[in-house]
């Protein structure tokens, strides 16, 4: 078998594998509460924006948490974390795209007043075995 064969099998080897190894997309957000704002309300919120959410385009698959923190040396301007995970960065990136205008947004924007997410960060998570 002459190389170009051999690379043109190893390149599509590497291409068809590449999905099964991706990572998800985590996003993580630092959020500061209003001073009335209490867990219940949050969590409340939270999972009104997350039905919300899963009939968005590239949402389906999403999960969310909101991670309160219990034993902190220092959060600076930070009361909560939420937390979405989507399978893939596919699925990322169609939900970013079809995100404005939804009804998860308008949520989120009426969410306001209790909760503001101005910092996130984006991760790939890979889950260990």
């Amino acid at each position: 078998m002459n190389t170009k064969k051999l690379w043109m099998i190893a390149l599509v080897m590497m291409i068809a594998a590449a999905p099964a190894f991706a990572g998800e997309a985590t996003q993580m957000w630092r959020c500061e509460l209003d001073d009335e704002a209490d867990e219940e309300m949050v969590e409340a919120h939270s999972a009104k924006w997350l039905a919300a959410a899963l009939k968005v385009d590239g949402g389906a698959n999403i999960k969310g948490k909101v991670l309160f923190p219990v034993a902190v040396n220092a959060t600076g301007e930070m009361d909560v974390m939420f937390v979405v995970t989507w399978p893939s960065f596919a699925e990322y990136g169609k939900f970013w795209d079809a995100y404005s205008g939804s009804d998860a947004a308008d949520i989120e924007e009426d969410g306001n007043s209790l909760i503001v997410c101005p910092d996130s960060v984006l991760w790939e998570s890979v889950t260990i075995k």
